[in-house]
């Protein structure tokens, strides 16, 4: 079973001994975990000896009328979950231990790379991520991080922190773990009703063959996009939005989509409502 700490003081003390001889990693979390965060349990034990796992519902990184208060809180059955995996640290503290001062005076900003995609509707969540990330970053001071690739945005935005801060800290991009019939493993899928669970997987679908016609034809992007976001309307969702972009999330260029030439990388990414549950989605094109 993982020790679990409550008080930055103690976890810091608890992992002294380590830092010398033995790698640690940091695998940060809200919590209510699924196997998607286990699995991510599972990558960073392959890179070190000691897994901490952070569970902190962050108050920062949560708008006006979002979900915050609602969000479900499991720790002991997280817990649970985390001794079949082998992890050794559970980092829980409270928001008054992690922000003596809420909201916290200090800001951890990372420019241009927040104003798109989910920053357009969540404009101060990236602003939240970067604080929390910054602390977790400096409480347990970590060999390597784990994050999931789900969350594609996030993970861009937390490289850049890392290189921008000069961290040491090796950031492992984790695959998305998928059920059965290809939903993206989220916590908040248990927002969905039955109904509306049979349906979520029509948007990875249709980012599957969004890709497929991207990489096949010559009609222009945007009329492959607006064909899209109609099918996926019309199937009941929401969209927040639909983007293709490069892998370092700045704009691609269609003609070196498909150009022998000048392939690139690229990216489409997706954020839609099906009833209370936000959907996050992308699928990546390796080409170089």
């Amino acid at each position: 079973m993982p020790t679990i700490h409550h008080y930055i003081s103690d976890l810091r003390a608890a992992l002294q001994p380590y830092r010398t001889a033995q790698r640690i990693a940091l695998v940060p979390t809200m919590g209510n975990l699924h196997d998607g965060h286990l699995e991510l349990v599972n990558i960073a034990k392959r890179h070190a000896d000691i897994v901490v796992v952070s569970i902190f519902v962050n108050p920062t990184q949560f708008g006006v009328g979002e979900d915050f208060d609602s969000y479900p809180r499991t720790l002991d059955d997280d817990v649970a979950k985390l001794a079949t995996v082998g992890a050794d640290y559970v980092f829980a503290p409270t928001i008054d231990e992690m922000y003596p001062i809420l909201p916290p005076p200090t800001s951890v900003r990372a420019g241009e790379i927040t104003s798109q995609l989910c920053g357009q509707s969540r404009p101060h969540h990236f602003d939240g991520v970067g604080i929390v990330v910054s602390k977790l970053f400096n409480i347990v001071q970590p060999d390597v991080a784990v994050f999931g690739q789900k969350d594609y945005q996030q993970l861009a935005i937390i490289k850049q922190l890392v290189r921008d801060l000069s961290y040491q800290i090796e950031i492992v991009g984790a695959p998305i773990i998928r059920a059965a019939d290809g939903l993206a493993l989220s916590s908040r899928n248990q927002y969905l009703s039955e109904s509306e669970r049979q349906k979520a997987p029509i948007l990875q679908q249709e980012l599957q063959y969004l890709a497929k016609q991207i990489g096949d034809t010559q009609q222009p992007l945007e009329a492959l996009l607006a064909a899209s976001r109609e099918r996926i309307t019309n199937a009941g969702f929401i969209i927040d939005y639909l983007e293709v972009k490069n892998a370092e999330l700045t704009a691609v260029d269609y003609k070196e989509i498909n150009s022998s030439a000048h392939k690139q990388d690229w990216v489409i990414l997706v954020a839609a409502w099906l009833g209370r549950a936000r959907l996050l989605d992308n699928h990546l094109v390796m080409v170089s």
